[in-house]
């Protein structure tokens, strides 16, 4: 099989592409000839080195994909060959990666893909949606009827965070650039706040009067300042994004209004929390909700020209489905 594939932590440009030997799917694992896989930030700080995980060289890189069962271990029941699947969490913690024309998967990290739904967008959402899931409803336990804040609302997970707040049944307030408005409302926004005028805070505490129940920050601003002064009593902070910031933490408004502040990244979700994103990704899947906002179909072979695009900011909430075909 052809693979995108590391034969040592680098830049982008140490991604290679050629044949590898056809993996085989052990005792509790599924078989897929990939249709579609991508790239994520997350894949480039796994093939940097930056997030470590344990990896066997040569490491096929990346997390996601789509594609048709071709067969399966022993132990394995309820799939059946030429089905059609996905998965949002290989290439790390000892599995290789989705970068391929064949991939094995853990069954209890496969999931059937909804019928109707096309590989090229399925396999671009799955991972910002799964994430905004985790974010929103694992960690940051938002209920309907409950404000939540999304900042950066505009971009990958930022607008899954909307659909999924919206789907839960929650008052969803967004910031993201003027521009961008319209699109945030389409996704489920009741709010639209625009992150470059002056007076944000101000402007957000007049649109969450009761405070916020959930602050999520999917641009990596982290400002706990703000987040944490607008905190309704046991509001929560989910910070998921800015990697290498490291913000001020106002610890006496936090505590006396009971509130936290948690850090969540997908890497480390378990197979049961993952399946149960899942659920909740395959029903926006089938109802239409979940929807990239634009998409540039390439090559696998183009992956590590596609790491270079996402660590050179030049995608600007493209996403890009990479096909075997």
């Amino acid at each position: 099989m052809r693979a995108a594939y590391i034969n040592e932590f680098g830049p982008a440009h140490s991604i290679r592409f050629g044949p590898l030997p056809d993996p085989r799917p052990g005792t509790h694992e599924v078989l897929v000839d990939v249709e579609a896989t991508t790239a994520n930030h997350v894949d480039t700080f796994i093939r940097s080195g930056a997030v470590e995980t344990p990896v066997d060289f040569p490491f096929v890189v990346g997390r996601d994909l789509v594609g048709r069962v071709a067969g399966t271990g022993d132990g394995v029941t309820g799939f059946r060959v030429g089905e059609r699947v996905w998965c949002n969490s290989l290439g790390h913690a000892g599995r290789q990666g989705a970068a391929a024309e064949r991939a094995v998967v853990p069954a209890e990290r496969l999931y059937r893909l909804p019928d109707g739904v096309a590989p090229q967008t399925a396999v671009t959402v799955v991972h910002p949606a799964a994430t905004a899931y985790l974010g929103l409803v694992t960690h940051g336990r938002l209920r309907a009827g409950q404000t939540v804040v999304v900042v950066g609302a505009a971009g990958n997970v930022g607008a899954a965070m909307l659909v999924v707040a919206a789907a839960a049944g929650a008052r969803v307030v967004a910031v993201a650039r003027a521009r961008d408005a319209a699109y945030c409302r389409d996704l489920g926004a009741d709010v639209v706040v625009d992150r470059e005028a002056d007076g944000l805070g101000d402007r957000l505490a007049r649109a969450c009067p009761e405070g916020v129940d959930v602050w999520a920050d999917a641009a990596g601003v982290n400002d706990l300042t703000t987040a944490v002064r607008l905190l309704a009593r046991r509001g929560r902070v989910v910070l998921l994004a800015g990697l290498h910031t490291t913000p001020v933490l106002p610890a006496g408004p936090l505590y006396v209004r009971d509130g936290s502040v948690v850090g969540f990244a997908i890497t480390g979700a378990t197979a049961g929390e993952l399946a149960q994103a899942a659920g909740c990704v395959n029903r926006l899947l089938a109802g239409g909700r979940l929807r990239p906002r634009e998409v540039r179909v390439l090559p696998l072979s183009a992956t590590a020209e596609v790491h270079r695009m996402l660590e050179a900011g030049e995608l600007h909430g493209r996403r890009v489905a990479l096909t075997t075909g």
